[in-house]
Parts: structure tokens; C-alpha cells; sequence
């Protein structure tokens, strides 16, 4: 008899310690350990939207997509780069993928409305293939298209 999955439990700015890093962050940004990253910066994927929230990962994969379409979209050339980094505040699960695009959370996708700060770069990363990208650049600009690339920050 198989028994069932345990549920998911949810992650949010009062229930988070369950959740156990590395946590990764994936930029365009060249940083150096021991800097913050903040809100307050203009988003990659809408242009003049300064978000609230800081976008993390515990996922190398979910990481190199940050690395490599904020570096797309700004028109930028190169992979971008991918830092483990340290939340200074709580955090939640990010509701641009949680239950709304991937049920569950399998990015591993998470915000905060505090910093983050880089412990180091990460340099052996994979970059996604140059068609993944390409693919998902033409998705991001069908959603836009469509109206429907809306992110809750």
C-alpha cells in the first residue's frame, strides 16, 4: 500500500525556515560578495516597472533562466551570471509561478521584500540551450501580445 505524498507546505513571510538554501539569484548584474541586492530596480522582463520584491531560487536551472533572459531582454550578449546569495528578510513563495503557472512551486521560486546578499558567484552553472532561450523569449512576447504578462510584486 502506497502511502500518500505529504502535502506541499507553503512558504510565506511568517512560515519560511523550512526551506533550506542554497539560494541562488540570476542577473545580468556583475556583483561581488558582500553586496546587496535591493527592490527598487527597474525589471528586466517589463520595461519601467520598478519591482518591490527581490526574486530568488534554490535551483541552479531556475537561476540561469534569470541569468540569461535578463541579459535577452536588455539586449545584453553573454549567459549573465548566477550568484548564491543570502536572504536578509523573510520570504515567500513568488506568486508569479506558484500555483498560478507550476502548481506546487517546482522552480523552487521565491521573493522577498528585503535584500538579498551575494556570498559568491557561481561559475560552473549550465546556461539553457540557445533555442530554449530563443523559445522562451518568443513566449514572453506572446504574453505580451496577449496582455497577460502580468506580475503580482
Amino acid at each position: 500500500m502506497e502511502l500518500p505524498a505529504e502535502p506541499r507546505r507553503a512558504v510565506t513571510y511568517d512560515d519560511h525556515g523550512h526551506v533550506r538554501g542554497p539560494f541562488l539569484h540570476g542577473t545580468r548584474a556583475v556583483l561581488a560578495p558582500g553586496e546587496e541586492l535591493r527592490t527598487g530596480y527597474t525589471s528586466a522582463y517589463q520595461q519601467g516597472r520598478v519591482l518591490r520584491h527581490v526574486y530568488f531560487t534554490t535551483l541552479v536551472t531556475t537561476a540561469a533562466w534569470g541569468a540569461q533572459l535578463s541579459c535577452a531582454l536588455s539586449g545584453e550578449d553573454g549567459p549573465g551570471h548566477v550568484y548564491e546569495v543570502e536572504p536578509l528578510a523573510p520570504f515567500e513563495d513568488d506568486p508569479n509561478v506558484t500555483d498560478k503557472r507550476f502548481p506546487g512551486n517546482p522552480t523552487q521560486s521565491f521573493r522577498t521584500e528585503g535584500a538579498l546578499r551575494v556570498v559568491r558567484e557561481v561559475d560552473d552553472w549550465p546556461p539553457h540551450p540557445p533555442e530554449a532561450v530563443a523559445q522562451m523569449l518568443a513566449s514572453l512576447q506572446q504574453l505580451r501580445a496577449q496582455g497577460a504578462d502580468v506580475i503580482l510584486d
